[in-house]
């Protein structure tokens, strides 16, 4: 589920706010005692910002270029932490996959982790194709599972990876996780309940769970490493080192786990 147009907007935002930034520094500035002559004699506020206009109607390369290279120093950082990551995954596995959830091989020699949103249709369909892919795999894959819910565009996404999380700490993140997926066009506080309950979770501690600062905290801790890694949608996927997204075929995990298996 990709949300591209949002970043178009944001980059639009930023044109603006770069101009707006420019007539009110120099607003200010007009304003502050050191802009002012003795005599008084400070230009109308008006006449100033109708000047500042012309400058930017004259001049729009000035801006332009500023948001230039702004995104081409937010793209180095993007591709510095991505790399970053990505050969953490590869030789610090342990440290990629910190407190998230795991399954498969516990050698974690190869790992495969998977950013993904309770509520995004890909990643249900995404969701049988790891399914088969692991259990074909598990004796030398390990599979780690990253919140990265698209709470713009889904609205049960966040209390779900809530719910997960929850039950994750009654060691039954998978269990709830399948359901979840199973059953994603029933979203909802009765679904989450009703999921713990066939799972003999205890049902006080999943609820005080779910909505702690603890819960929160985990799940913004993954986005914050999605964002870092420019991630725009979901499922994405890293197999050791090597990155894919989308509702995936198996033959094209194949395809991948054969190349770095090599």
């Amino acid at each position: 589920m990709n949300i591209s147009s949002m970043r178009n907007q944001l980059y639009r935002l930023q044109v603006f706010s770069l101009a707006a930034l420019l007539i009110v520094c120099l607003t200010l500035i007009g304003c502050s005692p050191s802009a002012q002559s003795a005599n008084n004699t400070q230009q109308p506020e008006g006449k100033l910002k109708e000047q500042v206009l012309q400058i930017i109607r004259e001049n729009p390369e000035v801006i332009l270029e500023s948001v230039q290279a702004y995104q081409q120093q937010q793209q180095e950082q993007l591709r510095s932490a991505r790399q970053s990551f990505l050969e953490q995954v590869k030789n610090n596995p342990q440290a990629a996959i910190a407190d998230s959830p795991t399954t498969g091989s516990p050698s974690q020699k190869i790992v495969l982790i998977e950013f993904s949103d309770f509520q995004c249709p890909f990643c249900s369909r995404a969701h049988n194709t790891v399914n088969q892919f692991m259990a074909k795999h598990e004796d030398k894959v390990t599979l780690a599972f990253k919140h990265f819910p698209l709470v713009q565009i889904h609205p049960q996404a966040l209390p779900a990876a809530k719910a997960a999380w929850a039950a994750q700490q009654q060691g039954k993140f998978w269990e709830y996780h399948n359901a979840l997926f199973e059953q994603q066009q029933q979203l909802s506080e009765e679904l989450y309940g009703a999921i713990a309950k066939n799972l003999n979770l205890n049902l006080e501690k999943f609820n005080s769970d779910r909505n702690s600062p603890a819960a929160a905290a985990a799940i913004q801790k993954d986005i914050q490493i999605a964002q870092t890694l420019g991630i725009e949608g979901t499922p994405f996927f890293i197999l050791k080192g090597e990155t894919f997204s989308g509702a995936v075929e198996l033959s094209e995990m194949e395809s991948i786990l054969a190349k770095v298996s090599k």
